[in-house]
């Protein structure tokens, strides 16, 4: 027998057993894990707040806690990244997943407890890799090393102990040392900041390593397979590893990338497994090869509910829980998490495509935003780059909408702005980089990509002839009342129409 089988009987079937109950006991799961959550953070300062030691039922919960947003939270997550203890949950809280922005803050800064890496973030990598081994039973994959392509990390307000970063690199500083035998590359290359060197240093360590497994964001790892080809002088991955079987990814779309994978890794072999691991929390596998949705995983420390599409800014929105969703339904999903957030809205939409085993797939943001390649660029910063670029060069515009351009053969890629001007700005070319440099200052993630641009290009801005935007509106039978251009879309659908129109 070898090695990767007798891992798989050992540590990896038994729990399978425990995935196949979400068919039939997923409502029965998730109250359990409420229940769970509850009780142990009735001392809390929050717990105290609404009385927890009173809820007896999801009832009692929902009519008791409000929904919550980063700007509700921000007061704990200040008072938590300053030293304060046993406010949202009652286990010490050391360390902080940043993510991309809100209206009001560059960065968001989400709690990590030793509870949730552990019921939620580690067991989802376990589970995922459970999965996967039951569906491939021939596989070698612990006969080699996974790749682990993540960010980094700094101190905390200078807090003994305490980081903040990608959640990425979060799970690489606490991750259990034995997994440290069967990943690359070391800690140290893995969380350096540089994001060139880094790729530089990966490539140079893992040449010659037999990798059998890839992990990460798939614009991120598409620039570094591409660096090593270059390096190698290979035309395909497997020419350098060619044990190489899967690729966990997550983080944005897969799709705009399918056909570029294809091109550099061109093994029949190669499986790709989707994954929904946020840094607030790991919500769903890719299950079936077959079908692009994710099993929701119902036993982890979060329970889950659920905001119809259409209810989102009302008054009164309706909420369900899991075991009362519809299928092919947009929902926003709202979470309760063992790091502390309470009814917690994260601004994710979902679809639910099947309810026995619930599997969904991610269908977007409640608004509109582009997020392509992980920068998560929302209107609020759109609005305020616009009139940055507007203040400095002069410039007056009418309407506006972005789309990416997705990755062309050398690894290239950016955003498209279509503006129709009021008054043109005194140089274009000023307008666009004030325009891309605003952007960097408000949202961290969108610097992230851009630095040295490795993973994404100065953004493009195309003119718009006069009426453009009130063309297309007509055109779709849109003018007048609450009908809009959108301004931000992840996909290029509406872009190219205007292009069109545009000629």
């Amino acid at each position: 027998m070898n090695i990767t089988a007798l891992l798989n009987k050992l540590y990896f079937t038994p729990r399978l057993k425990e995935i196949d109950c979400y068919a039939d006991r997923a409502g029965e799961l998730q109250q359990q894990v409420l229940n769970r959550l509850v009780q142990t953070a009735k001392h809390t300062e929050w717990g105290r707040k609404y009385d927890y030691k009173s809820i007896l039922n999801y009832e009692h919960f929902k009519e008791r806690l409000p929904i919550q947003t980063y700007e509700e939270i921000k007061p704990y997550v200040m008072r938590l990244r300053n030293g304060e203890q046993n406010l949202l949950w009652p286990s010490q809280i050391r360390w902080f997943a940043k993510s991309s922005g809100t209206t009001n803050d560059k960065s968001k800064f989400l709690p990590v407890s030793k509870e949730s890496l552990h019921d939620t973030h580690f067991q989802g990598g376990k589970d995922a890799v459970a999965i996967y081994l039951g569906q491939n039973p021939e596989s070698s994959f612990f006969s080699g090393k996974g790749l682990i392509l993540g960010g980094s990390h700094s101190p905390n307000l200078n807090f003994k102990h305490s980081l903040v970063g990608d959640l990425s690199a979060i799970l690489i500083q606490n991750v259990n040392p034995m997994v440290n035998c069967i990943r690359v590359p070391s800690k140290k290359i893995a969380l350096m900041s540089d994001f060139e060197s880094k790729m530089e240093a990966i490539a140079n360590k893992t040449l010659h390593t037999n990798v059998t497994n890839l992990s990460g964001v798939p614009s991120w790892m598409l620039v570094l397979i591409k660096h090593i080809l270059h390096k190698t002088g290979k035309q395909s991955l497997e020419e350098v590893w060619p044990n190489l079987e899967v690729f966990f990814h997550g983080g944005v779309a897969f799709t705009p990338y399918r056909e570029q994978y294809k091109e550099v890794i061109r093994s029949t072999n190669m499986h790709y497994v989707e994954t929904y691991n946020a840094s607030e929390g790991y919500f769903g596998t890719q299950n079936d090869q077959n079908d692009p949705s994710m099993l929701l995983m119902v036993d982890y420390g979060i329970f889950y509910e659920f905001i119809p599409l259409e209810d989102i800014g009302t008054e009164s929105p309706r909420i369900y829980p899991l075991e009362e969703v519809e299928l092919n339904k947009n929902y926003a999903m709202v979470i309760s998490t063992s790091a502390g957030l309470w009814r917690y809205m994260i601004g994710d939409t979902v679809k639910f495509t099947n309810n026995h085993p619930y599997k969904f797939i991610i269908t977007g943001r409640t608004k509109h935003f582009i997020n392509a390649f992980g920068e998560e660029l929302i209107v609020d910063n759109a609005e305020k780059g616009l009139a940055k670029a507007c203040t400095s060069t002069g410039a007056q515009v009418i309407d506006y909408s972005a789309a990416p351009v997705f990755m062309d053969a050398n690894a290239k890629c950016r955003h498209q702005w279509l503006i129709e001007f009021a008054q043109m700005p005194d140089n274009l070319e000023s307008f666009s980089r004030i325009l891309d440099d605003t952007l960097k200052a408000i949202n961290s993630d969108y610097e992230a990509k851009r630095q040295n641009n490795l993973a994404l290009q100065p953004l493009e801005v195309i003119v718009a002839r006069k009426g453009l935007f009130h063309d297309w509106l007509a055109q779709k039978g849109k003018l007048g009342g609450q009908h809009k251009v959108p301004r931000l879309s992840n996909t290029r659908k509406y872009i190219e129409e205007m292009l069109e129109l545009n000629d």
